[in-house]
């Protein structure tokens, strides 16, 4: 079951919209200057969040990308902390009516982004191609490449006309439980090198990884101004544990929420992996679970 849910590629493309890819092309990512060209014909999605901060409508109301909907990543993108780990899935109903009400639409384009270097937007992107949507984009280098780059910028709330996104039974990214993580070929933990170590963990109760994983952590699929690496240096850096097209692989982290970042970096490069949604939070909370050191 493992093998035949990690086994789908990504087509290397979102869904072609006519007026739209004229503009921006295909994949995963746009860029400020693409978004900017659409404006009007996507929906936007401000899912601006620090782990550990306040959560970012204050920071939407004092400057957004124009008609930008705030989505809120501890209410909208995640369940309540429980066994399922510290950011569990969101239940789906609430999910559908989150993103309805944040004016998301089937078979309109969605770009999302933050101010957390795409963590927090990676989470969303997953989520909406995840639960059937076609065409999500990451925006790129995010707010600081919005403002950097002297666009519109919007203030006060938004009061997006309501959508009709539904969520699909038939998911579009491939997801396991702490039942396959280590069936897997390639595990790829996301979190900081130290944490991987087990050195420190200033977060969860029990420090380590999952046993056999490999690191990458998410700075290390960025350049110097926070925007993702070209997909040729993307592969190499997976290539190097052992991530390809030819392998099963899944990604995890703390919570659940940056390991989409990998994720994403992962289907920029060709790579189709899995999120291991329950991450390290939801392992450790069985204490019959293996964990390694060092």
């Amino acid at each position: 079951m493992t093998r035949r849910i990690l086994s789908q590629r990504p087509s290397g493309a979102a869904a072609t919209v006519p007026g739209v890819d004229d503009d921006f092309g295909t994949g995963p990512l746009i860029s400020a200057d693409e978004l900017a060209a659409t404006l009007g014909r996507v929906t936007v999605l401000d899912v601006r969040y620090v782990m550990g901060g306040p959560a970012g409508r204050g920071e939407h109301a004092a400057g957004h990308v124009p008609g930008a909907a705030y989505v809120d990543l501890d209410d909208d993108l995640a369940d309540p902390p429980g066994v399922g780990g510290r950011h569990p899935l969101p239940d789906e109903d609430r999910f559908e009516a989150a993103m309805r009400r944040a004016g998301v639409d089937p078979d309109r384009p969605v770009v999302v982004y933050d101010d957390w270097q795409g963590r927090a937007a990676a989470r969303a992107w997953w989520l909406l191609r995840f639960h059937g949507h076609s065409d999500v984009r990451v925006l790129d280098g995010g707010w600081t490449a919005w403002r950097d780059g002297g666009h519109p910028v919007e203030t006060g709330e938004t009061g997006p006309v309501p959508g009709g996104f539904t969520v699909s039974p038939t998911k579009q990214m491939p997801a396991i439980g702490a039942g396959e993580v280590l069936g897997v070929e390639v595990l790829v933990d996301a979190r900081a090198p130290e944490r991987f170590r087990g050195e420190t963990e200033p977060v969860d109760p029990v420090a380590g990884r999952v046993p056999g994983a490999v690191n990458v952590p998410t700075t290390a699929n960025l350049d110097e101004d926070g925007r993702f690496l070209p997909p040729d240096r993307l592969r190499e850096a997976y290539a190097r544990v052992g991530a390809d097209e030819a392998t099963t692989v899944a990604a995890y982290c703390g919570s659940g929420v940056t390991a989409a970042h990998d994720v994403l970096a992962m289907e920029v490069a060709g790579i189709r992996a899995a999120l291991y949604p329950g991450s390290w939070s939801e392992w450790v909370t069985d204490p019959e679970r293996p964990v390694e050191t060092g």
